[in-house]
């Protein structure tokens, strides 16, 4: 305990030194925290909105850039499969269900003088079901056509079963309001209109090629089976169709935000580097301002081990009052920039009401920071603390 009280005594005497050693670690395990817990936060952020449709087999167009998914931004082109295929798709996935999808985007005016271009999803009466569920109303009847709306889409211009929409210029009754579906890895139907295709080619004209086609499979252990069907027959030329599952477009995300939280992570490294370096140079300078002291110490009996201790000594105060404090300020500020990051990556829609950053993974983050942040220190400082306890007493007191 002497020795503690006798290390903690010296930094109190070089305070302007060991405040700026103090405040690197503090800006050390802020760094790693806080992006830790904003890297976590976008990661719960994913999960939460993605829907996980693990009986779900894919087809979109072949584009140049190659293998690709629904909803990447890269496949905006004008391309379709056509319907000669669609057929041959549907014969190689038999006897799972094929559902053809037309996707488009008009004005549409919801009332009270509020409008705005919308997704308009055409879907065969009979699939709808199949796909989709419904919060409010009832599906859309063969010879009563009628639109389903996305609960956001709902929620936000207060559309209910009963009410009417012009999509263009033609007039459609709400026939229900679709239940929350979150980011699917098919069709997202939460901003958008679904109308049955027989009304979507009445309004944009007839189609003979498809944006995308939907495989229900009955048991997910089949999903590999029935992709291989459909490459070996569809893609036996050319490459006509990219197909993929949901667990390959899981397996993306959960990649791209790895990687997300790990550059993140290393950004919150790189400052604790820099801290150590400081901490290592604070001890170095303290350790040569201090050899006739050493000397003193070891001259009236002070073993090596005791020196090196007290050294030692200071670099962990050091680093246990920059953790603590950065512990804290990382719970403030990794909340708030998590905040910011959903609000961002969530702009114009509502995915991010009502989520939580924080969870049992972001207080990891910040204990481990701050134990990243103790170790850095004692780390930094034992290169010092042994130099200082290797020093011969005579030579030491030989220092002026």
């Amino acid at each position: 305990m002497t020795f503690f009280s006798f290390a903690a005594r010296n930094l109190r005497r070089h305070w302007i030194r060991s405040a700026l050693s103090i405040i690197g670690i503090v800006i050390g395990v802020v760094a790693i925290a806080s992006l830790g817990i904003m890297g976590n936060s976008i990661n719960l952020l994913v999960a939460n909105i993605i829907t996980d449709v693990g009986d779900t087999v894919v087809i979109t167009p072949h584009t140049a850039i190659g293998e690709t998914f629904a909803g990447d931004p890269r496949t905006a082109v004008d391309a379709g499969i056509p319907a000669r295929e669609v057929e041959e798709i549907r014969r190689a996935a038999a006897p799972h269900r094929t559902i053809r999808v037309l996707q488009g985007a008009e004005e549409v005016e919801f009332g009270r003088g509020e409008s705005g271009y919308t997704q308009i999803i055409g879907l065969v009466s009979g699939d709808i079901p199949v796909l989709l569920e419904i919060a409010e109303g009832q599906y859309p009847r063969q010879n009563q056509p009628g639109a389903l709306v996305g609960t956001y889409l709902a929620r936000e211009y207060g559309i209910t079963p009963g009410s009417r929409l012009t999509i263009g210029n033609q007039s459609i009754r709400v026939a229900g309001v679709l239940a929350e579906r979150g980011f699917a890895v098919d069709i997202n139907p939460d901003y958008a209109i679904v109308v049955p295709d027989d009304w979507y080619e009445g309004h944009f004209g007839a189609h003979d090629a498809y944006p995308m086609v939907i495989v229900r499979v009955g048991a997910p252990e089949q999903i590999d089976t029935v992709k291989e069907t459909i490459e070996s027959r569809v893609n036996r030329r050319d490459e006509v169709v990219d197909i993929f599952d949901s667990r390959e477009m899981l397996q993306q995300y959960e990649e791209i935000y790895q990687q997300i939280t790990v550059f993140l992570l290393g950004i919150g490294g790189i400052s604790l580097v820099v801290a150590a370096v400081n901490i290592l140079n604070v001890m170095y300078i303290s350790v040569t301002e201090r050899i006739r002291e050493i000397g003193v110490m070891r001259s009236i009996g002070a073993l090596r081990q005791e020196v090196l201790r007290i050294f030692l000594y200071e670099a962990v105060i050091l680093g246990l009052i920059g953790s603590v404090i950065g512990g804290i300020a990382s719970t403030v500020f990794g909340y708030l920039i998590s905040i910011a990051a959903v609000e961002v990556f969530t702009a114009g829609t509502t995915f991010g009401e009502n989520f939580t950053v924080f969870n049992l993974s972001a207080v990891g983050y910040i204990i481990f920071g701050m134990a990243f942040g103790i170790a850095t220190s004692i780390s930094a400082g034992f290169y010092p603390a042994w130099i200082a306890s290797r020093l011969a007493p005579v030579d030491a007191m030989r220092q002026r």
